[in-house]
């Protein structure tokens, strides 16, 4: 054993090995069991465009080694499974494109995300994190980030670096308002920061230019900001479920949101049990030409 370690510490030279250099654990029961005598590569998908492994509700309370010398894995899919660490070996997995681990039990994931250089989306949502490093700001190709339904109170703030970021979920979380790096994301799409613990929206939410579907039901927000009526690019605006009780002159700048929407699909504007006041309540049941209508005159009076 001695002999073993004392010839790896001396093949592990330069900073980027020294990431691996960690005490291995041995799964070979999880190897055994999924191998059986088969060569790993054996298990790969090939496709047009990606090569893919997949290991979906095995039951893993841990990930086997040999995955980390498929280094020609594009798409690793190790959703709902009961994983509570994701090892830093991950990072040798340099050409993964899509990485999925939603629906385990990860409290953390480890430095090592960094080096995933052509990661372009990654879902760990129905997890258990409770921060996200700082150095997952490196993987700047990243387009989709799943984040929903963990212990999440913050966002690093080098996260603004992630700029071509175009759809972020952080709903079901903790945020007692919407991280000011994300503000800062001028390619998002989709942001959905519904079921958190949001008292109101920030004025900064005008930069969001290309915001086309915005999600915040489901917290305690108190008031609708003008300066989402400046976001004229969105579709879907669904602010169900909060403390809402007047709405702004402003609204009808938001010419993309053809209907009062009531299926949670539907483009338009979402705006069903907040405590409007009168005669809002009516006015919504009337219709969004009708909302406007009335909302432009009572600006103008």
């Amino acid at each position: 054993m001695g002999a073993r370690q004392s010839r790896a510490s001396s093949k592990d030279k330069g900073p980027r090995r020294i990431l691996f250099t960690g005490r291995r654990q041995k799964f070979s029961p999880w190897d055994d069991a999924l191998l059986s005598g088969r060569d790993p590569r054996s298990l790969l998908k090939r496709g047009m465009h990606h090569v893919s492994f997949s290991l979906v509700t095995r039951g893993m309370t841990d990930i086997p080694d040999f995955l980390w010398g498929l280094s020609e894995v594009q798409k690793l899919n190790l959703s709902h499974n009961q994983l509570r660490v994701l090892p830093p070996e991950v990072g040798k997995l340099t050409r993964i494109v899509v990485l999925n681990l939603c629906g385990n039990r990860l409290k953390s994931l480890p430095r090592e995300v960094s080096l995933l250089q052509c990661l372009r989306v990654l879902f760990v949502n129905m997890n258990c994190l409770t921060e996200v490093p700082a150095e997952l700001s490196l993987c700047r190709k990243l387009e989709v980030l799943s984040l929903s339904h963990n212990c999440l109170s913050q966002l690093p703030a080098c996260f603004a670096d992630l700029s071509r970021l175009r759809k972020l979920n952080l709903s079901h979380n903790v945020f007692a308002h919407i991280p000011m790096c994300v503000f800062s994301l001028k390619e998002l799409t989709f942001l959905h920061v519904g079921s958190n613990r949001l008292e109101n929206i920030a004025e900064s939410i005008q930069h969001l230019t290309s915001l086309q579907i915005f999600i915040a039901e489901g917290n305690n927000i108190h008031s609708f900001p003008r300066s989402l009526c400046l976001v004229t690019s969105l579709e879907l605006l669904n602010l169900n479920n909060n403390d809402i009780q007047t709405l702004p002159g402003e609204l009808h700048l938001l010419c993309r949101l053809v209907r009062i929407a009531w299926n949670p699909m539907d483009k338009g504007l979402h705006i069903s049990h907040n405590p409007l006041s009168k005669p809002l309540p009516e006015l919504v049941e009337g219709g969004l030409e009708m909302l406007f209508g009335y909302l432009k005159d009572k600006k103008h009076t």
